[in-house]
């Protein structure tokens, strides 16, 4: 790797008080026992696809337009497998996270502007967590949303005691949460019995999607949901708790179980979004509930609808349990993001009450002022946000992996790069054809 390939050298390493603290083994390791070291990162970003603002968008999109949106669930859940491994490849052979690569490569007044958007689209994340986490709180305890809201600051707690005991704990709760989430939709969907037919059309293209303004909308809201901006920043940062050996060949191997690792979190994952709007087409759309943007509107009618008293419950579980994972990932997220942009190091607790704060005020603003009604709309709304933020990420991941003087012989292949910056235009277009349609009317 050329000496000059960066402007300035790497400093301190991504989550410091993490970094290569679990060990993947050697030569004299199974295979498959050194494959088990790097399970974890992957089920981390995985994350994006269960949380509430994505709830939120699926929710809306199946009970408006029925299965027809299960093809951008699955778009998007291709763009996030082939996005997360450039992302580990940045991380194995650069040893920099996103944050830290956009420090030492580009001039200030180009990094600073991206560590603004990059906290922007942390703040709209956090917004998400904020709001479906109180929702939770709400269906399954009777909590009012306004000091639900006021709750959810406690979960620093929570990250800096599991932190102490070490990042495989982290990894163990998110796992575990997840796979409480999939067991109430494996009932849940069994409950709403859909035509699994019409299921399987919908996961094929309509370009009807790009001629409704309303379907865009929530396309584009899927997406931001999913391809999330943060979790480029947090994988390219936990893929170094693993302390993989530093030669090509262990390079080499440690790129390739890390992106086995995210891609099979994210078909799982698939599995969970594609859920979310299933249950919501076979409930919501065939009963001609077709407006319900809003989560607790959801709860309420899934009783009626499925003839099912436990369906309600299983639903806020999975709800608060979704609230509960992003909010591990978010808070890792902004401190990658942070640390690397601008080499600030505060306490996790601090930075966790900081940006929680910086959401909780647009949240009792919007209940205070709508209501709850409010709430559905403001999720999507930050999940659209997040779309648009999404190419200030992807434009300079893909710049960085396809130069071989800042990779190396780890340099993306040319058919990888070309697909990503597919995805970079296909995700720009999208943004200018939903603002042109906003501005127009």
């Amino acid at each position: 790797m050329s000496a000059n390939a960066w402007r300035r050298e790497s400093e301190t390493p991504s989550l410091s008080e993490v970094f290569r603290t679990i060990a993947v083994g050697n030569g004299g390791t199974s295979r498959f026992r050194r494959f088990l070291a790097f399970i974890g990162p992957g089920y981390l970003v995985a994350v994006g696809y269960m949380d509430p603002g994505n709830w939120a968008t699926s929710l809306a999109g199946g009970a408006a337009f029925g299965y027809t949106l299960l093809f951008v669930a699955l778009l998007s859940n291709i763009m996030a497998i082939l996005l997360q491994s450039l992302c580990a490849r940045l991380a194995v052979a650069s040893g920099r996270d996103l944050a830290q690569a956009c420090r030492d490569a580009f001039p200030k007044w180009m990094s600073i502007p991206l560590w603004i958007f990059a906290e922007l689209a942390i703040i709209a994340t956090d917004l998400a967590e904020v709001i479906g986490t109180a929702i939770g709180l709400n269906l399954l305890f009777g909590i009012p949303l306004e000091i639900g809201i006021f709750i959810t600051a406690a979960d620093v707690f929570l990250i800096l005691w599991l932190q102490n005991k070490g990042f495989r704990w982290i990894e163990a709760l998110i796992i575990s949460l997840m796979a409480l989430i999939a067991a109430c939709f494996v009932v849940l969907i069994a409950q709403a019995d859909p035509v699994w037919g019409e299921v399987i059309a919908g996961f094929a293209p309509s370009r009807e999607i790009l001629g409704n303004p309303t379907m865009l909308y929530l396309a584009l809201g899927i997406i931001g949901a999913t391809v999330m901006p943060h979790n480029l920043y947090l994988h390219s940062g936990i893929v170094q708790t693993r302390a993989f050996g530093l030669d090509l060949p262990a390079k080499r191997e440690a790129l390739r179980l890390a992106t086995w690792d995210s891609t099979i979190a994210l078909m799982f994952a698939l599995t969970i979004n594609a859920s979310i709007l299933i249950l919501a087409a076979a409930t919501f759309y065939t009963a001609g509930e077709n407006d319900v943007a809003e989560i607790d509107k959801a709860h309420l009618l899934l009783e009626p609808l499925l003839g099912s008293s436990l369906a309600p419950i299983l639903f806020g579980v999975a709800l608060l349990c979704a609230g509960l994972n992003s909010t591990v990932t978010a808070t890792m997220a902004g401190q990658i993001v942070m640390e690397g942009f601008i080499n600030l190091r505060i306490a996790p607790w601090a930075r966790r009450l900081i940006t929680r704060c910086l959401a909780i005020v647009p949240a009792i603003f919007v209940i205070l002022l709508y209501g709850t009604e409010g709430v559905g709309q403001l999720l999507i709304l930050s999940q659209v946000v997040l779309s648009f933020q999404l190419p200030f990420a992807i434009v300079p991941l893909v710049m960085f992996t396809a130069s071989r003087a800042k990779m190396g012989e780890l340099v993306a292949p040319w058919w990888l790069t070309a697909v990503c910056w597919l995805i970079a235009t296909v995700i720009i277009v999208l943004n200018v054809n939903l603002l042109s349609t906003v501005v127009l009317g």
